[in-house]
């Protein structure tokens, strides 16, 4: 039978004992009913039990469990007939039975630990428990089991008014619960009148003082009790062995005998009203919350506390399981938790009412020189001459440090001894009424011993210090006597000791009897060492004249060097530091006597110090230009005068260059670089420079006129070459031309703007300056260029008249022929058809008498040499964005050629970036920009990054200066605003659903290859553009990708037909546009089988100009022209419907196609319709389309921002 004392086990001492997994597997023993006879032996303090498992012997178990309080117990040791030999499941199985037929029975405690809520009841035994911290972090416990699972005997409830535990049904009514609202606050306010919520002083509910069980007990107060002792170290225990008992030598006596040392301990307030230590210490501390039911915010304090002193030991001796050594604590945290002590309620106690502790607030250590003489002083050593008296003054109060000890670095204890005096008849006073009395008058009270009893009290004072406590200052800590100085050793202990003290503790004279030396103020020297080619060496150092070291006057040095700071704006440095230049010639002119007239600060001066002088007055510029032996180019020169001495400029261009702020001339003069006259002539001459960057010397082309106008509004005088002066004085009055008479040979009247285009042209060729011409598609430009060579016939004697050589696409050559003939049929003009290899006549002969002689870029590339050879009036390039790459074969021979003027003509002479722009003018105005590497740096990755920024805004406006004098451009809008309207429409076509599933699945396998390839585009440009155009022709028709996919149809090729039947039948005409020929042989297959006549042309075409003449003399209604063969270079305005059947992401590219129709000579409103596959990457074309088309005209027509080439995000665009 169990004994009514059976004491519980807390879970976590039964997982400590054999392991979580055996702790679980001995539950599950527990719980199928393996475990009887299960006895509880109180003498020998051992449970017993038989478990038996399925399909052995049953086991006998033994378990040696130590009680501790209140019926509870921890076991220590085990023994089971199972190979394990104990601390195994069964043993683990017979305590937890063990604890649910003890819990059955116990049901006064107010308070157990949780034994496992399976094998109690969750009324009759204590509910709610869980395990500790240190259990927790062990194993995470299982969720106890529902009513089901429990056995029968663990069916139990509470009844507060017979006070025993009742079997009751798993189906029996519960207990009312009390209301929401009383659960949320019945805690926070205690309510007086609630007597669930309410306890009386002895922990019973109010109204069941007759019952039995108190259910409502308030939690175990906790304090920190404080004695001194001497302990007896011992080894460190082996994890898992049971502790040995502890074996400290016992409280020290209150007088603090030798070796006595302070330690803590947890104590527990018990039911009787006192402290007591049993249940509870530093090593058990951790896992015993629950069992004793300690506050939660104490609780957890105590666990800081101990855990906080572990962590800051540095070395390890072995620990007591109930003390800790206060003195070894390292951590100044230590007095953080002392404060909040206070407000958690937790007292600091003495072991005996005869020991009493209290916190202060700080703590200094300081030294008191007095006197030998001083008659109050106490008996001193004959040959005394000075006494040391080593002082502890805690909250203002001074104290001898005989009786002090240290608390790791960072704090102190004060133990104070008073004898207590009562009178035999006095009343009852508390005992610190009695501290205090005796304290205050110790001296009185010993005197009348005589008459009472009396005790000795001591009272411990704790203080963090003031400052950390080195090692030599904690040897005046227990320093009874004062240190005593002979007469003879006074000055030396003045001189050479007291200086080094006052860098360690402060040391005073409390009654003034010996006069301390004033310390000498620590003087900061400054070494400046003047060394040849104007390097300046500067070494900073503390000099202390007294014996001191720098460092042991920290606020005359700060207070030194902050005045340093506001006076000189300088900071001393540990190392030295070398000024060279300008630098060290500003630092002697303007910081170093500054420095000189600082009070603590003095300069040591090595080497000669040079006589540097600033120049301070504005700088006069003179810039001139001087004809040099190269056509075009002229000498700049550039002068500087400041105060009247000329600035060579080869220093100043470097000085500049290289963003230096001053500059040093050989007198030892210097002037500023700031000033803003400087400042624009270093942008500008950084400019020219870049002109000529392969020559020697600094030279400006003449076709940079607005770089000169620049340099002439900064200038204060300019002397210009006369031949320089001629040539560009046009140039800057371009607005103001007067007009040139158009020639007899014109047969056509030009329009105001066609004039205004001539007239520009004309000057341009009769001063040997090339341009570009880049009027909008459709505005005339072959006829402003006829003009202009009718002119040059004209004006040239017959002996010296040589022919304009024209550059033009194969599919416009013919149109050049033609279009000369209708305007001016006067001029002789020859198209070149083939090679010289395969000609029938020779270069030379075909432009003999020729005014003209019109060729292809592709002719012109083969027999470069044969053109060389020959003297030409001009070179004219139409469709000059072909020579756009300024790395292919077209543009260097191009740029190479001789010819005394050279004009682009163009529609687009920006189609995907900003250095096309700088292609075309490198051939037609060499020296107007610098070489590409150059003005890719100056321009193109600075302008890419957007325009809209202050400082690119600044730049583009300078790009748009440069350009303006030699490059005329026009648009529609402006020029032309009686051209009939142009109607422009999407129409978003649906793909039939297998061609959308087809496309769906192609572009998931195009998109994973080439988002591992487009972060290089330069290394995979073929395979991606590859992979972009199969998808452009999926979008249009399957058929296109595979054969095998003709099955499918063509939503697009089915829309188109619908479209040309409508136009068709209203006697319209129509162009329609594509980049895939394959494509448009299917769309004139179908038009076949309509019976809808059409022209084709694409580059295959052998007869382009019958093709196009039977287009325009109105042989079909419908015209197919690839994108590639007839997207420019032709008048096509017979046709008033334009239809582009794929969209491609270079607008100018789409803007040639459609000028094609809607142009000059066209009077019909043009209908245009681009015809887009919704779903596809034909929308993300369009999307990008539309945000180039927004920023294409920022360089050329100042409304938006210039084109970019398509980069890695756009192509992910694309694929998204």
């Amino acid at each position: 039978m169990l004994a009514p004392t059976y004491p519980l086990v807390d879970v976590g001492d039964i997982i400590r004992l054999v392991g979580r997994g055996l702790y679980e597997r001995g539950r599950g023993r527990a719980r199928d009913g393996s475990v009887s006879a299960v006895v509880w032996d109180e003498p020998s303090e051992t449970l017993s039990g038989v478990v038996t498992d399925a399909g052995t012997d049953p086991f006998n178990v033994t378990v040696s469990i130590e009680p501790t309080t209140r019926g509870f117990g921890t076991p220590f040791a085990s023994g089971c007939g199972c190979p394990l030999s104990g601390d195994c499941a069964h043993v683990a199985a017979v305590i937890l039975n063990a604890n649910a037929e003890a819990a059955r029975r116990k049901t006064t405690e107010p308070a157990e630990p949780r034994y496992d809520a399976e094998f109690a009841g969750r009324a009759g035994a204590p509910s709610g428990w869980w395990p500790s911290d240190s259990a927790e972090r062990a194993a995470d416990e299982s969720p106890a089991a529902s009513d089901d699972e429990l056995p029968p005997w663990a069916n139990t409830r509470e009844d507060p008014a017979a006070g025993i535990a009742t079997r009751v049904s798993p189906n029996a009514p519960r207990p009312p619960a009390l209301p929401a609202w009383k659960q949320a606050l019945g805690p926070i306010a205690q309510p007086a009148g609630d007597a669930r919520l309410r306890s009386d002083d002895e922990g019973a509910p109010t109204g069941s003082r007759t019952g039995t069980a108190r259910v409502a007990a308030g939690p175990t107060p906790m304090g920190l009790q404080f004695e001194l002792r001497e302990p007896a170290r011992r080894a460190a225990t082996p994890w898992g062995a049971r502790p040995p008992r502890p074996t400290f030598g016992g409280p020290a006596r209150t007088t603090a005998r030798h070796g006595a040392q302070l330690m803590v301990r947890p104590v527990l307030h018990n039911e009787r009203g006192n402290w007591v230590r049993s249940g509870i210490s530093w090593g058990t501390l951790s896992y015993q919350s629950n069992r004793l039911n300690l506050d939660t915010a104490q609780h957890r304090w105590f666990c800081e506390f101990g855990a906080l002193y572990r962590a800051s030991r540095f070395t390890y001796t072995g620990e007591d399981a109930d003390w800790i050594i206060l003195e070894e604590f390292a951590s100044p945290l230590l007095w953080r938790l002392l404060e909040r002590a206070a407000e958690l309620d937790i007292p600091l106690l003495g072991a005996s009412k005869a020991l009493s502790v209290r916190l202060a607030g700080s703590a200094g250590l300081s030294l008191d020189a007095t006197s030998a003489g001083d008659a109050d002083a106490a008996p001193t050593p004959a040959d005394a001459g000075l006494l040391l008296s080593p002082v502890l003054t805690i909250d203002g109060a001074a104290h001898s440090t005989g009786q002090a000890a240290a608390i790791g670095e960072h704090g102190v204890y004060l133990r104070e001894t008073a004898e207590i005096v009562e009178p035999v008849r006095y009343g009852r006073r508390t005992t610190a009424q009695k501290v205090a009395d005796a304290l205050a008058a110790n001296e009185k009270a010993t005197e009348k011993a005589t008459a009472a009893a009396s005790t000795e009290h001591t009272t411990i004072t704790l203080a963090p210090l003031d400052a950390p406590l080195t090692p030599e200052l904690r040897g005046l800590l227990g320093q009874a006597k004062p240190l005593a100085v002979a007469p003879e050793e006074i000055a030396e202990f003045l001189e050479g000791y007291y200086p080094q003290l006052r860098r360690r503790i402060e040391v005073t004279s409390s009654d003034d009897s010996v006069e301390l030396p004033a310390l000498q103020r620590p003087t900061l020297v400054l070494t400046a060492t003047f060394r040849p080619k104007h390097v300046l060496m500067l070494q900073w150092a503390w000099e202390y004249l007294d014996g001191r070291e720098p460092g042991d006057d920290p606020d005359a040095e700060a207070e030194i060097t902050e005045r340093l700071y506001d006076e000189a704006q300088v900071e001393p440095e540990t190392q030295a530091r070398l000024l060279e230049g300008i630098d060290a010639a500003e630092f002697c002119t303007a910081t170093l006597p500054r420095i000189e007239r600082i009070d603590g600060v003095r300069v040591d001066v090595q080497g000669k110090r040079p006589d540097y002088r600033e120049l301070t007055e504005a700088p006069e510029l003179t810039i001139s230009t001087v004809e040099s032996e190269q056509t075009d180019w002229f000498d700049l020169g550039v002068v500087v005068t400041v105060g009247g001495r000329k600035v060579p400029f080869g220093p100043l261009f470097q000085a500049m260059a290289k963003d230096k702020k001053k500059l040093m001339l050989i007198d030892n003069s210097y002037l500023s670089l700031e000033h803003p006259a400087l400042d624009r002539l270093r942008v500008l001459i950084a400019e020219a420079k870049a002109l000529s960057e392969w020559e020697t010397g600094l030279r400006i082309s003449r076709y940079q006129t607005s770089l000169w106008a620049d340099f002439e509004d900064l200038a204060d005088h300019t002397e210009q070459a006369q031949s320089w002066r001629e040539s560009v004085a046009g140039l800057n009055a371009i607005d103001s031309l007067a007009p040139t008479p158009v020639p007899d040979a014109v047969a056509a009247t030009l329009r105001p703007y066609q004039l205004d285009g001539f007239t520009w042209l004309a000057f341009l060729w009769r001063h040997s300056l090339g341009g570009v011409l880049a009027d909008d598609m459709g505005l005339g430009k072959t006829l402003q260029a006829l003009a202009l060579v009718a002119h040059a016939v004209e004006q040239t004697p017959a002996d010296k008249r040589r022919p304009f050589i024209v550059v033009a696409p194969t599919s416009v050559v013919s149109n050049w022929a033609s279009e000369a003939a209708r305007f001016t049929p006067g001029l002789t003009v020859r198209t070149v058809k083939t090679t010289q290899a395969k000609g029938s006549a020779t270069l030379a002969e075909l432009a003999s008498g020729a005014d003209v002689l019109v060729t292809s870029y592709a002719l012109f590339r083969l027999d470069e040499a044969a053109y060389g050879a020959l003297e030409w009036a001009g070179l004219i390039l139409d469709e000059a964005q072909f020579v756009k790459n300024h790395k292919a074969r077209a543009h260097q021979v191009a740029k190479e050629f001789a010819a005394p003027f050279k004009l682009a003509i163009t529609g687009t002479p920006m189609e995907n970036n900003l250095l096309e722009l700088w292609s075309m003018f490198s051939i037609t105005a060499p020296g107007l920009f610098p070489s590409a590497r150059k003005f890719t740096e100056t321009y193109v990755r600075r302008l890419e990054k957007g325009v809209d920024k202050a400082e690119n805004r600044e730049l583009l406006d300078t790009l748009r200066r440069r350009i303006r004098p030699l490059m005329m451009r026009r648009t529609k809008e402006l020029v032309a605003p009686e051209l009939p309207a142009k109607h422009e429409q999407t129409l978003a076509i649906d793909l039939e659903p297998r061609h959308a599933k087809l496309y769906e699945t192609m572009l998931q396998r195009e998109r994973a290859k080439l988002f591992g390839l487009i972060d290089d585009m330069n290394k995979n440009r073929f395979i991606v553009f590859r992979s972009l155009t199969l998808l452009r022709m999926l979008s249009l028709d399957a058929s296109l990708v595979d054969d095998k996919y003709a099955h499918i149809p063509s939503s697009k090729l089915d829309a188109l037909l619908e479209q040309l039947e409508d136009v068709v039948a209203e006697g319209h005409r129509a162009l329609v546009f594509s980049q895939f020929t394959g494509f448009l042989q299917k769309a004139a297959a179908r038009l076949e089988e309509r019976g809808i006549a059409y022209a084709y042309l694409d580059g295959s075409t052998t007869k382009r100009d019958e093709v196009i003449g039977g287009f325009k003399q109105g042989e079909a209604p419908v015209f197919l022209v690839s994108l590639k063969a007839g997207g420019f270079g032709l008048n096509l305005t017979e046709a008033d419907y334009v239809f582009l059947l794929d969209p491609w992401w270079n607008p100018a590219s789409e803007a040639q196609a459609v000028d094609r129709a809607h142009r000059i000579g066209q009077t019909k409103n043009v209908m245009v319709y681009r015809m887009v596959a919704t779903g596809t990457i034909e929308e993300k074309v369009m999307a990008l389309k539309e945000q180039k088309a927004r920023v294409f005209s920022a360089v050329l027509d100042d409304d938006a921002a210039f084109s970019a080439a398509l980069t890695a995000d756009d192509i992910r665009g694309l694929l998204a």
